[in-house]
């Protein structure tokens, strides 16, 4: 005799987030389904760290939207996938072609940009991939024409602390580092944006700014790009970043109408 899948009551509830919550029962263990589905969000979350970054399609995409320049390709101490999951402190350092790449374009008598973006693979190569060049875009619009943007940094085998060591080099007031967050098992694809001002090697996490969980299901590209572009006003407005820096700009954390049920991934 079969036993059916009990209703759960509070199955009404998953109309309002993607987590998985009121997943049922039969008998005493999970239906198959949910079973199934919670293997599959754990292989994309797996793929995501594993996935390679492709830098040549990334770069044709930032060519489109009309950046002025082809983006430095630049690379953590970290050599390989299986050495920066190891070792997460040489994913915060340049590697010496790297340094050496970005050498001429710091001048002593010149004054430093005012802010440097970096595109970081991270821990989801997979999010960049698809969110980085269309973020990289919404940013752009939604800074002060006026701003004086540096190169732009594509990093591979990359930690967030990479980017001080990036905009130390360059002599920047500020950097913000776009790059793939730790996938969760239903966010394999998720983005984050990290704000620091006066970047250099050595920073702590107390001095950053973090934009969490940016892509459509999430906090949606161009609120993400607005609220970066209110706290990079504040930052150069206060000289600070990180915990001295509130978030009061009133945007929303997610772009989704409200009641909308955010989709699942697969």
């Amino acid at each position: 005799m079969t036993t059916p899948a009990a209703r759960d009551p509070w199955a009404h509830l998953r109309q309002h987030t993607p987590a998985r919550i009121a997943l049922g029962r039969t008998g005493v263990s999970l239906p198959t389904r949910e079973l199934l589905d919670f293997a599959l969000a754990h292989a994309q979350a797996r793929d995501a760290i594993h996935l390679p970054l492709d830098t040549e399609a990334l770069c044709a995409q930032l060519q489109q939207q009309g950046w002025p320049a082809p983006p430095l390709l630049l690379h953590s101490l970290a050599r390989d996938r299986h050495e920066y999951l190891l070792r997460p402190d040489l994913g915060r350092r340049l590697d010496a072609d790297s340094l050496q790449r970005l050498a001429p374009w710091r001048a002593p008598d010149v004054t430093g940009p005012d802010l440097v973006l970096v595109l970081g693979d991270g821990l989801s190569a997979l999010g960049i991939q698809q969110h980085g060049a269309a973020l990289l875009g919404a940013i752009r619009r939604a800074l002060d024409p006026a701003i004086r943007l540096g190169p732009l940094v594509v990093v591979r085998q990359a930690r967030v602390a990479v980017a001080d060591e990036v905009g130390e080099c360059l002599g920047a007031r500020a950097v913000a580092m776009v790059v793939g967050e730790r996938p969760g098992l239903s966010s394999p694809d998720s983005v984050g944006i990290y704000l620091t001002h006066a970047p250099r090697v050595g920073c702590s996490d107390a001095q950053r700014n973090c934009i969490s969980n940016v892509r459509p299901a999430g906090q949606d590209l161009d609120t993400a790009a607005r609220r970066l572009a209110w706290l990079f006003g504040e930052s150069r407005r206060l000289g600070l970043s990180g915990v001295g820096l509130k978030d009061h700009s009133g945007l929303p954390l997610t772009g989704l109408p409200a009641g909308t049920q955010a989709p699942r991934l697969g």
